[in-house]
Parts: C-alpha cells; structure tokens; sequence
C-alpha cells in the first residue's frame, strides 16, 4: 500500500495484541504510533500520546479480551485522551468484541452488557467500530455510530477449499450458528448439519440430535467462538459416533478458557482452525491447531475507510 495515501491517518495499539497491530501497520506501510498505556501502582491504567492528532483520522487496534475488564478500560482511556487531544474521528478496530454473549434478557433482571459496552464506547468518544464476527449480529443495532462488521468465514472457507475434501458437510454446533453454516455451505458448496443442543447453565452443554447425513464424510464444525469448548467437543463426538469420516472444527475467537486445551487435546477433532483475533499464547497452541492471520481484513478495511472505499465489496463472492 501507497504510505503516502495515509498523510492524516493515525494507527494505535493498545496492550491487548500488539502482534496483530504490527502486522496491520506492516501491511498498510505505516508506523504504529507512539504511545504508552501502562498502569498507576494501584492498577489504574494510565495513557500518555507522545505524537500530534489533532486533525487526524486515528485507528485504534484493541480487542477486549481476558483481561476483559482491563482491556475494555485501556481502549476507553485512549478514546478519552484521543478525544481530548482533539483527533478527528476515532475509530475502534475490535477484532474481539468483549461481554457480546449477554445480549438480550433470557431471564429475569439479566443485564444486556453488549448494549452497555456500546454506550461506553460512545460516551467514550469513539466515532466509529470496527469488529468480525460478533456474538449475534444485530448487536450492530446497539450502537448509534457506524458499525463495520467484519467476516472471518471467507478466510476459513479458503483455507478449507484449498485442502480440497472429498464428501464435506458443514455442521452447526448449535442452532444459533446455522446462518454461519449455510454461508459456509454455500461457499464450499457442501450441504449442513445442525447438532441440536441443550444447554443446562452456562459454559455446559448437552448434544441431543444430530440433524443431517454424516455418515462417511468429512465433517467441518463451524462456531464464531470457542471459550471452554464443551459444545465443540461434544459435538464431535457425536458425529464420530455417527459414523463421520473425519471431524475439523473451526472458529473465528480461540477464546479458549479454562478446560478448553485439554478437551480440545482428547476430542476426535482432526484440526482446530482458529483467526487470530485473540491472542494466543505458545502453552495454548497444541500440535492439531491451525492459527490463520486476520492481519490482512483489518488492514484492507481500514484503508478503505480512510479513503472512502466499499466495505461490502470486500466480502462480495
């Protein structure tokens, strides 16, 4: 890319995935810019700016996860002291929006900590959100601010294709995930399963049916997250005791919290295909993980808002 195109455009790093922000910056011919975010001795976080934004279209890369809290108060104190320092506008690059599960009340005197953490945002000073993937998409709708919603299915659908499987068929862990499965689908042109699942309470879950022909194929279990990995594993499976071929499985966020490494490491699941969003570190890479680079989509995307480009003709197939 021209670095001459990005005379007013700024790109800043928080702590969360600094990896992912270097290679934004690499891929874009830009310097990350010159910051500190470090913390008081009481654990407050403290943000010094050591370059000019005035005027300045600035892109914050920041995905808010574990430490969730901490990381969600990083990309707010930046947002402030950009605000402050009278930049433009302020973009949040989220490859991993953070408190997206709790979403609507499924009970009573639930909170809704997606709608909450689009306010802050805002109040913050942010002008614009850039994400892939989110928990549900009209969490979109939470925001009175441009939302760019970002897809990491083509970049595991390629990969996918390229590995050239004979008799695939995508599978839905969940019902929440059969859109995702169709898209995929379409892509790899395969037909879907769907694994009817009831979950008892949080982070457990129970495979009931199995809806679909897998019996002698290659199956591709696809989710937007993997956290403990209970619903991915137990999936698995099942559909080994179908009679599939073979089990891959594939995410956008390797959330990947506690027992997930070690179910992971005993499930039937040939490989595990994980985009980078998150962070993650060597102990939690196991030899049939596959991590793919979201590095290009971000920083293609932010071009294209800089310079008034289609978003949408990114993901046009």
């Amino acid at each position: 890319m021209d670095k001459g195109a990005f005379t007013k455009m700024k790109l800043f790093a928080c702590n969360s995935h600094p990896d992912l922000a270097k290679e934004v910056a690499q891929l874009m011919g830009v310097e990350l810019g010159k910051c500190t975010v470090s913390k008081f001795s009481d654990g407050e976080i403290s943000v010094n700016i050591w370059e000019s934004v005035r005027g300045a279209d600035v892109f914050v890369i920041q995905s808010t996860c574990d430490p969730v809290n901490e990381h969600l108060m990083e990309l707010l104190i930046m947002a402030d002291a950009l605000k402050r320092a009278s930049a433009k506008t302020i973009n949040a690059v989220i490859p991993y929006y953070g408190y997206a599960r709790q979403d609507r009340k499924a009970k009573a005197r639930d909170p809704i900590t997606a709608k909450l953490v689009a306010n802050l945002l805002t109040a913050a000073g942010v002008n614009r959100v850039i994400t892939m993937d989110l928990h549900a998409s009209q969490i979109q709708g939470y925001f009175d601010i441009p939302v760019d919603h970002m897809l990491g299915l083509p970049t595991l659908a390629n990969y996918f294709m390229e590995k050239k499987l004979s008799d695939v068929v995508i599978v839905s862990p969940d019902h929440g995930s059969v859109k995702r499965a169709r898209q995929m689908a379409l892509r790899v042109d395969a037909p879907i399963a769907i694994i009817d699942k009831r979950r008892q309470e949080a982070n457990k879950s129970e495979v009931m049916n199995v809806i679909g022909d897998v019996s002698g194929k290659n199956c591709i279990l696809l989710d937007d997250m993997i956290d403990t990995a209970g619903t991915i594993c137990n999936a698995a499976h099942a559909l080994m005791e179908l009679g599939a071929k073979s089990v891959y499985a594939c995410a956008t966020h390797g959330v990947l919290s506690g027992p997930a490494i070690e179910r992971l490491e005993a499930s039937p699941i040939q490989e595990l295909v994980l985009l980078n969003t998150i962070p993650i570190p060597e102990s939690k890479q196991i030899d049939k993980m596959k991590i793919l680079s979201v590095g290009p989509v971000f920083a293609e995307t932010i071009s294209r808002i800089y310079q008034n480009g289609s978003i949408s003709a990114m993901f046009d197939s």
